[in-house]
């Protein structure tokens, strides 16, 4: 592990086919020991992880919180409701407090994009031993979800040995409110880097056109691409269209407190267009496996019955492993605090 340079993870269009290897190595590693008689490992014992959640989150605040306790760390959970933001204090002064406190990791979760990237910018600015790792920041990117979605795959795919090169040539469709998911954005990146060809899916007031080229130039500040050669992006406005030859389908929310504007007229409409149902997957031709970060809309993105069907759907998987997963990446940035 000693090739990981990261002391931030922030976004996935800064990851290497390494970086993405190393992660779903050490992922399949520690899910391995959850399900050993022994769950805690005493590798980030004497580490203090915060969680500084300024937005709602069930899912992916307790997965951290799991696995920052299974790797030994000590743990603070931030409550915006107990905080001292309803006194008048800035979410700057907040963050500081806690990096005052001696975290050694601050989980963040904000609704603004950038946050935890301009954080980031500050503590290493002033020389502060503080590593990022950004939960989720407005549109802009959750790299934790894309990478359990990527090892859910991965594995999906190859069981015994779930890798970089399972996602290869494989079609991914994604369908749904492209626009206001930062879900989305992180598998673009991570789905590509890994070789498969991704299919978006969804009308046009929630997935514009401009999302063909959304891997074709990194991001301000990134100079480079560290992918040679990745798969490509193509948008189909037509479902069945889009599920045909599918080896994966995954459905996103409809990002409702995103939207600036009722983008959507007939909710009932919607699912009947783009509705991932049990006899919309007719059209893959193929049995597929099913995926949604969740929380899900039921009879909305995905029926209720398919979301109960554990045969197709992979919604559980990707709660389970977003343990071993975030297990990884904490692991990974604790590992920088001993070199």
């Amino acid at each position: 592990m000693n090739n990981w340079k990261h002391n931030h993870i922030l976004d996935l269009s800064t990851f290497s086919l390494d970086d993405y290897q190393t992660v779903l190595e050490l992922t399949t590693r520690f899910k391995d020991v959850h399900k050993s008689s022994s769950r805690k490992l005493p590798a980030l014992q004497g580490r203090l992880i915060t969680n500084l959640f300024f937005e709602p989150s069930t899912r992916t605040r307790t997965s951290f919180e799991l696995a920052a306790k299974r790797l030994s760390a000590d743990v603070q959970n931030f409550s915006v409701s107990a905080s001292s933001l309803s006194k008048g204090e800035t979410p700057l002064d907040t963050i500081l407090t806690y990096i005052s406190m001696g975290a050694d990791i601050l989980i963040i979760r904000h609704e603004s994009t950038n946050v935890p990237a301009d954080l980031a910018n500050y503590v290493d600015k002033n020389n502060i031993n503080t590593s990022i790792l950004n939960a989720g920041d407005g549109y802009h990117s959750h790299p934790s979800q894309g990478l359990l979605d990527l090892y859910t795959l991965a594995t999906f795919f190859n069981p015994s040995e779930p890798s970089t090169n399972s996602l290869i040539n494989k079609r991914i469709t994604i369908v749904g409110d492209i626009l206001h998911s930062r879900v989305a954005r992180s598998n673009l990146w991570s789905l590509t880097a890994c070789g498969a060809d991704v299919t978006l899916c969804g009308p046009s007031s929630l997935l514009p056109n401009e999302f063909i080229d959304f891997v074709l130039n990194p991001p301000p500040g990134q100079k480079i691409d560290p992918i040679n050669k990745r798969g490509s992006i193509s948008i189909e406005r037509s479902l069945k269209h889009a599920l045909k030859n599918a080896d994966a389908v995954m459905t996103l929310r409809l990002q409702k407190e995103r939207m600036k504007q009722n983008m959507l007229t007939d909710l009932e409409t919607y699912h009947e267009t783009y509705g991932i149902t049990h006899q919309s997957l007719k059209w893959c031709e193929k049995k597929v496996p099913v995926l949604h970060p969740g929380p899900v809309n039921r009879g909305i993105e995905i029926s209720s019955q398919l979301v109960e069907d554990n045969s197709i759907n992979l919604i559980s998987k990707q709660v389970e492993n977003g343990i071993p997963t975030r297990m990884a990446l904490l692991y990974l940035l604790g590992l920088n605090k001993n070199n």
